[in-house]
This record gives C-alpha cells, structure tokens and sequence, in this order.
C-alpha cells in the first residue's frame, strides 16, 4: 500500500537505483503519472517530459477500452476485444484518429515548446500504476518508433498478465507490486484522489 503518489515514485525511484537502471530521460502519462514521476526523475538526474496516450472506446460502452493512441497515431489494439464485441475497421481506425487527436492536444496544453528529444535516448516511462495498460502499450510503441535507444516502463503496481504484456514490447519492466487479486489501481493507495491538469503542469516545471 502506497500513502500517496510521491510516496510511490520516491519508491520507485529507489527500486530503479537499485536496479542499476541507466537513464537519459523520464516520461509521465500525464495526469496521474507526473507526480509518481517526479521524484524519479530528481533521482536520476535527467529532464522529465511527457507522453500523452488517449483509449479508444467500444462502441456500446466508451468506457471499455480497446486499445489505446498515442499523439504521433502510434496505437495497441486489443484484437480480442475487437472480435468479440464485432468492432468495425472503420469504427476502429476513426476512434483511433480521435485519440491520437486528443493525445495530441494533451500535450500541446502541457508543453511550452517543443518536447524532449527521444532519439537516440534511454527513456524510462512512468504511471502511477497499469490495469488493462492499453494506454502504456501505446505509449512505448510512440517512443520506439520514436528512435529510444531502450525504452524502460517504471510503475508502482500492475496485475502480472498486463506487466507479462509490456515485457513483450519494452526492454524492460520495474514494478515494486504484482498482485494475482487485481481491481483498481486506487485499491493500492491510501490516497489516490484526481490530479488536475495544472497541479500536474506544475511537476514538468520544477
């Protein structure tokens, strides 16, 4: 059980010492993820930048997410789902637009300018936790395709099917907590209220 979200990322950020984790530069999924950032990127003493990933809803239910887009149009589909639920090619590839959209105007809101180069970098990419982690599958396809050097997802907690998920696709996964009896992220904090768009801003700027 985490107190808060620093807690969880002064935590993390010890794990990832200890882990001898080489670094050039941490990204949040912005909102939840930059306070859980922060203190990791103070530990390691690189910039701390932002990835911005956005679900696609089911059809019937927005809420479901099939997948996920990130700003760049980089996506993790969930066939399954997809099969399942009969999704049309057409739905998927126009919801997939609307994200990508959507991540991209996320992150026009928290930038200045420009945003942190990832080519060439060793990124470690930071939540404050993953469920189905459709957005931080996408998020890692965004900066792989983006030319990172190593791409290392960072959290505090995250069921052991999702984490298994991102092992297959990032070069490597740091998670404090995997339990079996998954529901919530929340259900791991002692304090896990709303972060609002300018609290989270405000962690990029210190």
């Amino acid at each position: 059980m985490f107190d808060d979200r620093a807690d969880a990322g002064e935590r993390l950020a010890e794990r990832l010492r200890a882990s001898g984790v080489a670094a050039d530069l941490v990204v949040a999924i912005p909102r939840g993820g930059l306070p859980v950032a922060r203190p990791v990127a103070d530990a390691l003493d690189v910039p701390l930048d932002i990835v911005a990933a956005k679900k696609l809803g089911a059809p019937d239910n927005p809420e479901y997410a099939i997948g996920a887009a990130a700003a760049d149009g980089s996506a993790w589909l969930n066939e399954d789902a997809i099969e399942r639920l009969g999704v049309s090619e057409s739905y998927v590839e126009a919801e997939r637009e609307r994200a990508a959209e959507t991540a991209r105007e996320k992150e026009r809101t928290y930038r200045a300018g420009e945003g942190e180069r990832i080519e060439g970098r060793r990124v470690v990419v930071v939540d404050d936790g993953v469920a189905t982690g459709a957005t931080m599958l996408a998020s890692v396809r965004r900066l792989a395709r983006a030319g990172a050097a190593a791409v290392v997802v960072a959290v505090p907690v995250g069921p052991p099917s999702t984490l298994d998920r991102l092992r297959a696709e990032a070069d490597d996964v740091i998670a404090l907590e995997e339990p079996a009896a998954f529901g919530a992220v929340g259900q791991f904090y002692r304090s896990f209220g709303q972060v609002s768009d300018a609290d989270a801003r405000s962690y990029l700027r210190r």
